[in-house]
């Protein structure tokens, strides 16, 4: 397969993330030699379809009991490969070529202080569907060194801050938001922050029909009640000095103690937990530009409680020329060709791993791989 002009070292490689918001799969192509962004390509998103997403969603709280042979997890594990498949399909029609694919799959259980997580997904599969080879598992070396597996992103936004003078934060907020902070020395530290659009989701499905909080209607026309946030915010957690990460349900009690409150209310309370939460993290200094990528960015509430709440000036990712509903996926093309020339995904200031150590999983269907693949890993294989 040609590398279509990209410089040396380079290869062409379709990042794939499905988060914690599970509503769908991004797929973008970057050109990248796991170091440096070159050409951003191609880009879409598919939605998961609503009977894929409830049984996801009923997963999630039975996946600590789970062995992985049940029936209902390997067809929600085929149907979401499916779909990925499709998303590389599409941005291939686009693109026409590509080398290599970058697959996070979809978390379902995340839980670094007893040594597990776990991303669906199946890798192989993947690779027959597309003829491509895959890249997977970035998260579960990382943990069984004593990292926390996430975030990993903060390695992509620090290269694509290159240039830019700290201090300054990266905040994405997806089911989970977490943060990267990188400081006037260039140091990065990471971590999550605590609920991202998760619980705000959840409550706006019951109350609503919808997913999410359209344009933050439900958040704006409510009040927070600030003697609930002051309980929530009391959790242990948010006191904690980054790196560290959450499951995606490991606040999920939050809605009990929110049903009480109005429909307007709750969606008020949760966005504020949300942006009290990023305001409160222990971080070296305040940031002096914060820049927001993923979903929550579409909320003018959470954007102007964030723009209220924390020094310096807020504003979306498409402030620096980046496509903010592509960064989580063009971060995983970035890791996947990392981690095929053997390069660090974790840190000691990212995931809280002992030390720079490289991750992830090298899938192929293909009995031998494009011609100059290995080439561009710097003699890697």
């Amino acid at each position: 397969m040609p590398q279509n002009n990209c410089p040396p070292g380079y290869l062409r490689v379709i990042g794939l993330m499905s988060g914690t918001s599970l509503d769908g799969v991004d797929a973008a192509l970057i050109e990248t030699d796991g170091v440096s962004i070159g050409r951003r390509g191609a880009s879409l998103s598919l939605a998961y379809d609503p009977e894929l997403r409830r049984t996801l969603y009923a997963l999630l709280d039975r996946a600590a009991g789970l062995t992985g042979n049940e029936p209902e997890l390997l067809s929600a594990e085929r149907r979401l490969t499916d779909i990925h498949a499709e998303a590389v399909r599409r941005v291939l029609a686009v693109e026409k070529e590509a080398d290599l694919i970058g697959f996070h799959g979809q978390t379902i259980y995340h839980a670094p202080k007893a040594g597990q997580t776990w991303q669906i997904g199946d890798a192989l599969h993947l690779s027959r569907a597309t003829g491509l080879g895959v890249i997977h598992d970035f998260r579960s070396d990382d943990v069984a060194a004593g990292g926390e597996g996430a975030p990993l992103a903060p390695w992509y936004h620090a290269a694509c801050l290159a240039g830019q003078q700290g201090p300054v934060a990266i905040l994405n907020i997806g089911g989970v938001a977490n943060i990267t902070f990188v400081g006037r020395d260039g140091a990065v530290l990471a971590g999550d922050t605590g609920p991202g659009n998760a619980l705000l989701d959840d409550w706006a499905l019951r109350h609503t029909g919808y997913a999410c909080d359209r344009d933050g209607a439900l958040a704006r026309a409510g009040k927070p009640d600030d003697a609930l946030l002051a309980r929530l915010l009391s959790d242990p957690f948010f006191q904690r000095q980054p790196p560290k990460s959450l499951d995606r349900q490991a606040f999920i009690s939050v809605l009990d103690h929110v049903a009480p409150l109005t429909a307007q209310d709750g969606a008020a309370t949760l966005a504020a937990l949300t942006v009290r939460a990023v305001a409160s993290i222990p971080l070296p200094e305040p940031p002096r530009l914060w820049f927001v990528c993923g979903g929550g960015r579409h909320n003018p509430v959470l954007m102007q409680g964030l723009a209220d709440a924390v020094p310096g000036d807020v504003a979306p990712v498409e402030a620096l020329g980046w496509n903010g509903d592509m960064v989580e996926a063009e971060c995983f093309a970035y890791l996947a060709m990392r981690s095929l020339r053997g390069l660090p995904l974790s840190a000691p200031g990212i995931t809280g791993a002992p030390g720079l150590l490289t991750g992830g999983r090298f899938s192929s269907a293909m009995s031998r791989p494009p011609k100059g693949f290995w080439a561009a890993t710097s003699g890697r294989g």
